[in-house]
């Protein structure tokens, strides 16, 4: 089978060939057919993410596919269930094994690609605004970075839950979308002042930062009493320095949110929090999909497209 490896954090990773693993106890084989591609990915590739497996690894922390074999005593998913894994790593591969306790089974509406893209977007955002904000209907959101692949959800989720959603993007067809995915008002982060468009919209109750950098400072400077910023990851480069003083003036909670850390230390919360999401999109509430599709051949060229940031939505790689 082949598989997407990283062998050094100095060089790039590539397509090479390897022996296929069997499942055991406790474990499924799945034929891989999707796998979604996350920032988290390209700082494994230099070895900066703070779960980066030991070298060589597998690039790909999910996928979606259909399970071909379970190990000894292992109950279930049954073969030929489709389903999505959350791995970690192995997600850009042929055929992979991995915990059946991660396995989630998919409704048939939904696609392998879209399934792809779903847990860790979706799930990031809506254990962010529900579990963490505990974002309100009738609330103000702002949601920088608003068409990445989380961005995106972030929108989707906060409009779902009755928020005013601002989206905060990068140029025109970002913008649109995120208008597209239920933005109420959008404003150019190449153009706009993002402190002063919020403040002249009433002001922020909920912020969620994928980004960092100057673009938190300006949310930081437009929130109201009482407001909730969620630290959701640092595309930007730049980790923001938060002064203590002004959370203290206006009554302010800033929060982190790292959505694998849950299969840690409160697994339920994650798969209740995905289980509300398989729910929302059988009923139409949100439409998980894959908004950049490559096949595994161009795995190189859909990472450079998310290091550039210049893909709207999330990046999913399909298998042959």
């Amino acid at each position: 089978m082949r598989s997407f490896r990283v062998t050094s954090h100095q060089e790039q990773p590539s397509i090479v060939e390897g022996m296929r693993m069997h499942p055991g106890p406790g474990q499924i084989g799945v034929r891989i057919q999707a796998c979604g591609l996350n920032f988290a990915d390209l700082l494994m590739m230099s070895g900066r993410y703070q779960d980066t497996p030991t070298l060589p690894f597998t690039l790909g922390l999910e996928l979606a596919g259909t399970v071909e074999a379970l190990g000894a005593g292992t109950e279930g998913p049954e073969v030929g269930t489709r389903v999505a894994v959350y791995a970690g790593q192995g997600g850009l591969a042929e055929y992979g094994v991995f915990d059946a306790a991660r396995a989630l089974p998919l409704p048939d509406t939904m696609s392998f690609e879209a399934a792809a893209a779903f847990q860790i977007a979706y799930g990031t955002s809506h254990l962010a605004l529900a579990h963490r904000a505990r974002l309100q209907e009738g609330e103000t959101l702002l949601v920088l970075g608003a068409a990445g692949g989380v961005g995106l959800t972030a929108v989707e989720i906060g409009r779902a839950m009755g928020a005013r959603v601002i989206a905060c993007a990068r140029g025109k067809d970002k913008l649109e979308a995120a208008r597209a995915a239920g933005a109420h008002e959008l404003i150019d982060s190449d153009t706009d002042d993002i402190r002063e468009i919020c403040k002249a919209l009433g002001g922020v109750d909920v912020v969620y930062d994928p980004v960092g950098g100057a673009q938190f400072t300006a949310a930081f400077r437009a929130c109201r009493p009482e407001a909730r910023l969620l630290t959701i990851g640092f595309a930007s480069g730049e980790v923001p320095q938060i002064p203590a003083n002004h959370l203290l003036v206006k009554n302010l909670t800033v929060m982190g949110l790292y959505w694998g850390g849950y299969l840690a230390f409160a697994p339920e919360i994650l798969t209740g929090s995905l289980g509300t999401l398989l729910e929302w999109a059988e009923a139409g509430r949100i439409a998980p999909k894959a908004h950049h599709l490559y096949p595994f051949e161009r795995t190189a060229e859909a990472l450079e497209l998310l290091r550039a940031r210049k893909s709207t939505g999330k990046i999913v790689v399909t298998m042959p």
